[in-house]
């Protein structure tokens, strides 16, 4: 299995960027615009809760699928768990986590992830799919960020 830690600065409260990571609204606008990923079932807008699924479909490595992924946890405002039900993966688990920073919100994101056919998954994740997961967390991550400081989402000031 695979394992991918990314975390950011946000220059926000703790609750606006735990409610804007959650927030399907926002998941297109902050994608590769490339991949046009887009919700299409479940929540398809606003905060997803826990228990709750949405269904994305996008197109990555040219091949246009859908990911089902299920919030199986929730402790607002400190972290959320989306693990997928349906999609290409063997298993995919995303974890959100926020702590409160000098800066602003600490962001981290744990994503655990295996390809399915066995060794040949193996290799295709450690050669190809973990650095593109990578990338495609911190472009997600970096976007979020530019929503949340610069759409003043819940700003006092």
């Amino acid at each position: 299995m695979a394992r991918i830690v990314e975390e950011i600065i946000v220059k926000a409260p703790i609750d606006v960027c735990f409610d804007a990571a959650r927030d399907i609204t926002y998941h297109g606008q902050t994608v590769w615009p490339w991949t046009q990923e887009r919700a299409v079932e479940g929540r398809i807008r606003g905060l997803i809760e826990d228990g709750e699924t949405v269904t994305f479909e996008a197109r990555h490595f040219g091949i246009r699928q859908r990911l089902t992924a299920k919030v199986t946890s929730m402790n607002r405002p400190t972290s959320f768990v989306d693990a997928m039900t349906k999609g290409a993966f063997r298993h995919l688990t995303h974890t959100h986590e926020f702590a409160e920073a000098a800066e602003g919100t600490l962001m981290r994101d744990i994503l655990d992830f295996s390809s399915p056919y066995g060794w040949v998954g193996l290799v295709f994740d450690k050669l190809v799919l973990e650095r593109y997961m990578r990338a495609f967390i911190r472009y997600r991550q970096r976007a979020l960020k530019r929503v949340i400081e610069h759409q003043k989402m819940g700003r006092t000031s």
